[in-house]
């Protein structure tokens, strides 16, 4: 990969996302487009760990803007929901080996951050947020909601039955593992660049959340 990160911005009036679109799960948002590349910026560490994951090279050296389109609701909210031209490229065997590695990672590191965290995490500065294994139920359940994107029918995710977490994710994976010309996955919404993007961030959000709201006494 490049040294140069190439990334996508989506934008309404309130809020920016800065999504890298070669690097699976790596976006942040903030209220302009220069605070949504700082926020990217000041998460290329935390990545980083991301990319060792898969065992590949990372280096973010520059950012290059390459396409910006307008967001919607859910931006505002606080998704990074914007299908742009990038995620409509073709992938080849090969790529999609590799979207599936990145996401793999990312459930990876967010298992392992939940597992290491205490039940109870310190509040935000508005005293919310969900505790542990609340925090773990939404992600699971996300992941549900994005299989049937996926076209893909599968019981619902319980961790007191793992194998109904393995077997989802394992669904989810072999819909990305095919080569495509770019076109929504099952005919449905997302395409697979997009689709990697999307289940790996939430993932890694949440995986940095929990990190931010563990109290280290």
């Amino acid at each position: 990969m490049s040294d140069r990160i190439a990334v996508c911005l989506e934008t309404t009036t309130k809020r920016t996302f800065a999504r890298a679109v070669d690097w699976p799960g790596w976006a942040r948002g903030g209220r302009t487009e220069e605070a949504a590349l700082v926020a990217l910026a000041a998460t290329g560490s935390r990545y980083a760990a991301v990319a060792a994951e898969v065992g590949e090279p990372f280096v973010a050296a520059a950012y290059e803007v390459v396409e910006r389109t307008p967001g919607g609701a859910s931006t505002d909210f606080g998704v990074p929901s914007v299908i742009t031209a990038f995620d409509r490229r073709p992938v080849d065997a090969a790529e999609a080996g590799r979207l599936v590695q990145f996401v793999q990672a990312a459930w990876a590191i967010f298992d392992r951050v939940a597992a290491a965290a205490p039940p109870e995490l310190r509040t935000g500065p508005r005293g919310g947020g969900r505790d542990r294994d609340k925090m773990v139920r939404h992600v699971d359940e996300a992941d549900h909601a994005y299989a049937q994107v996926l076209g893909i029918k599968v019981p619902a995710p319980d961790r007191a039955i793992p194998p109904t977490v393995a077997a989802m994710r394992a669904a989810m994976l072999e819909a990305l593992s095919r080569p495509s010309d770019g076109s929504p996955i099952a005919g449905r919404k997302w395409p697979p660049r997009y689709a990697a993007s999307r289940i790996a961030w939430h993932a890694l959000d949440h995986a940095w959340e929990i990190e931010d709201r563990t109290d280290s006494r």
